[in-house]
């Protein structure tokens, strides 16, 4: 039985019926219907975000985010087999053909440096699967900057292979007068006696005693950059600049069979044997500079000469004799 509400009224000393105006039933109705319809709507966000309600669309979704969850999981085992081939180049690299070429080895910090500073990954911060695609995506950068690194080494290997072979053709490396036609290595590298003062002087070459006329040799590829008497003391003389810091001279020679300006290979004809200059018999002076520094030719002879010739010339040239200029 519905229940029926009084109030007391003073005016009239009784009580009266308490009677709902209709404007307040209506809004009483319409704040329930707004009431429902917003609880309503709420259970439906609710229930479309719980597993156990999911459309055709979040199912193909979902089926794509683990398939792209596998594609990451094998791009990384592709990557750690990148690696290790990366890191077998990078130690033959170091170890062998840097080695070899007097390079220095490429530090590994630098072939595995990151990329500080600006965050290059913020784009892929904020989604579920975020810690997989930005740690992925910095080893894709940190071994294509490995790559880049080992592309200019090879690079770098490659000319210095090349530099290789040319100071490998530079290098004065043979006797500037073949052995059959010596008569005697008549003074070495370092002090001897001056055959017209007596005194006992720094000598900056070898003497090779010949006949007049004897073929002289270039001992190395290079460019004549002299072939005229104006030295004083060396009567015709030659200068061969092989590059690398290398430079050969010759002198008292008869004559000349190259000019200045012609480029030699070594074992070329260069001019003969002769007496010119300040030279008491006929012989070749043979004088090797590195860097512009004189040093003992006798250094250099493993082109063209046995172990046991060359130190029979050792023997000789070590000689504290007198030289023949």
């Amino acid at each position: 039985m519905k229940k029926v509400k009084y109030y007391y009224d003073p005016e009239s000393l009784a009580y009266k019926k308490v009677t709902k105006k209709k404007r307040t039933k209506f809004a009483y109705v319409a704040l329930f219907l707004v009431a429902s319809a917003l609880f309503g709507f709420l259970c439906f966000i609710a229930v479309l975000n719980t597993p156990f309600f999911e459309t055709p669309k979040d199912r193909l979704l979902t089926r794509e985010n683990e398939h792209l969850k596998i594609q990451y999981k094998l791009l990384n085992k592709k990557m750690d087999q990148i690696d290790q081939v990366l890191g077998s180049i990078a130690e033959r690299d170091n170890t062998i053909y840097r080695t070899y070429f007097n390079s220095a080895p490429i530090p590994e910090e630098q072939r595995k440096a990151g990329f500080g500073g600006v965050n290059r990954y913020r784009e892929l911060e904020g989604f579920n699967n975020s810690e997989l695609v930005i740690n992925t995506s910095k080893r894709v950068d940190v071994i294509s900057k490995e790559l880049s690194v080992q592309s200019k080494s090879l690079d770098e290997i490659i000319k210095l292979a090349g530099e290789k072979s040319k100071l490998l053709a530079a290098i004065p490396a043979i006797q500037p007068v073949r052995n059959e036609n010596l008569k005697a290595v008549a003074s070495g590298y370092g002090y001897r006696n001056d055959p017209f003062t007596k005194v006992r002087k720094f000598h900056a070459g070898m003497d090779f005693s010949a006949k007049s006329g004897t073929p002289i040799y270039a001992t190395g590829d290079g460019v004549v950059v002299k072939a005229d008497n104006t030295a004083s003391g060396y009567g015709n003389c030659i200068v061969i600049r092989h590059g690398f810091g290398y430079e050969t001279l010759y002198a008292h020679l008869s004559k000349y069979k190259i000019k200045r300006g012609q480029r030699v290979k070594r074992g070329d004809i260069i001019g003969y044997v002769g007496s010119t200059g300040r030279s008491e018999a006929p012989h070749l002076h043979y004088e090797v500079h590195k860097g512009g520094e004189v040093v003992n030719p006798l250094n250099f002879y493993y082109g063209n000469i046995s172990a046991e010739e060359y130190i029979e010339i050792a023997k000789l040239a070590n000689q504290e004799n007198q030289s023949l200029d």
